[in-house]
Order: C-alpha cells, then structure tokens, then sequence
C-alpha cells in the first residue's frame, strides 16, 4: 500500500488561499503586459480600426503618442484576446466539419490581406469561404469572426451588425473594398453558451468609399503634424470618457 500521507503541515503554509491567487494572476499579467509591451507601434491604419468613430483618437494612434497614465490594455484585457483567438480556431473547425471550404492562410502560411496607401492601410481577414453547403450565398465570401459576451451578442442578433457594432460594420466594408469580393459571412459566437450568430453582410460601395476617404484624410492629418477636430465639445462625452488619450487631448489647446 503507497504512504500518501507523507509530509507535515498544510501546503499553503498559512498564507490565505486569495493572495496566492491574486499574486499568481499579478504574474500572468506582467507576462502578457509585457508581450504587449514588447510588440512594435503599429506604423499603419488598420481596417479594424476605421470604423472608430472619433478621428482624433486615430490620429493618436497613428502617431504612436503613448496612452494617458494608467490606460491602455491590462492582462485581463489580453486575455480575453487571447481568448477569442481560440474561440475563432473552434468555429473554423465546426464550420470545416459542416462541408465549409474554409481556409484561413496562403499557401506560404501567411494571412489573406491587403495594403495600400504605400503600406499606411491594411487589414487581415479571419478567412474566405471558397465553397459549400447551399446556404444561399455566393462564393467566395469572406469570413469574419468575433467572440462577444452574451449581452453583447444578444444586441447583435436583435439590431443587425450596422446598427449593434458599426465599428466591426467598417471593417468588413473595407475589407470587401480593397479585397474586391461582394459579400462576407460575420459569425459571432456567444461565449456564455457557445450559441452562434451568422449574418451575411453585402458589399456597400457608399460606405466603403466613405470609410476610405475618411482614413486618408487622417493619413493626411498625421503627415502634416495636424490633429483632426475632437469628437465632443466637451471632455464628459462618453466616448471622451472610455479613451485612453482623453487626458492628452483635452490637454491640447485645440
């Protein structure tokens, strides 16, 4: 018979159960802080960010102006990111397994993409469906994924994309643009259930050349040292309040 009573005293050694946990997530934070950290300032506008309704903040971002003090990504933020990158690589697998020709990298193993404006904007799509089942869609179609919690997932089911998340509504809008393909499948899973949203979403030429022109003029804006106009008269907007640069903007003298 194998002794499993060995050892003396509790192996925690006193110290309450809540402070091991809390310095174990204060360590996984650091770690994934300082991956961010140590990833190169993105250089270029990217399509997932157009659609960001303030123009200034983009112009900040463009620039690479650090973020106000104590703002910016934490590790539960960068978790959840990492989170939704595994949640995508599910919804590829249940997709494929349903007769979806899903496929998500060149053959060089590199992301399906564009770039233009000299490399200044680009985007990368989650993947192009090919071919498959008769879903009453034309292919190819792109394929956009997003992992939203359920209250946010249930508003997107109720109003439609455009209306419950323009900003992914943007990104999708250029992607068909610079990609030339009409129409794209946006899935969104619920991650409370696991439940799944998919909404054809048809190429708008109006808003896509809208979208377009505004992210030129912010490159424009950028390269003459220029900021574009805030978005609010005042700094109690609510958007003003959710930015990571509002102490800086506010700061400035226009």
């Amino acid at each position: 018979m194998i002794d499993l009573n060995h050892g003396s005293g509790s192996i925690y050694s006193g110290t309450p159960v809540q402070a091991t946990a809390a310095e174990i997530n204060r360590l996984l934070d650091m770690a994934l802080e300082a991956e961010r950290q140590a990833q190169p300032p993105r250089t270029y506008l990217g399509a997932s960010r157009i659609g960001e309704p303030c123009s200034r903040r983009l112009a900040f971002e463009m620039m690479a102006v650090p973020v106000d003090e104590g703002r910016g990504f934490d590790g539960q933020v960068l978790r959840i990111f990492d989170a939704g990158h595994v949640f995508e690589t599910l919804s590829i697998r249940w997709l494929r397994a349903a007769g979806f020709d899903l496929r998500t990298e060149r053959r060089d193993g590199g992301q399906f993409g564009f770039s233009v404006a000299g490399g200044r904007i680009r985007g990368h799509i989650d993947g192009v469906i090919v071919a498959g089942p008769d879903v009453s869609l034309p292919w190819p179609a792109l394929w956009e994924h997003k992992a939203l919690n359920a209250r946010s997932w249930e508003d997107l089911v109720k109003k439609g994309l455009k209306e419950s998340k323009p900003l992914y509504w943007a990104q999708v809008q250029i992607y068909m643009a610079y990609l030339d393909v009409p129409v794209t499948l946006f899935s969104a899973l619920n991650k409370n259930t696991q439940e799944l949203f998919h909404e054809p979403v048809r190429f708008d030429p109006t808003d896509a050349q809208a979208l377009s022109d505004r992210a030129v003029a912010i490159l424009r804006a950028v390269d003459a040292h220029e900021l574009p106009p805030r978005i609010a008269a005042n700094s109690d907007h609510w958007l003003c309040r959710f930015c990571d640069y509002a102490q800086r903007c506010w700061e400035q003298t226009s």
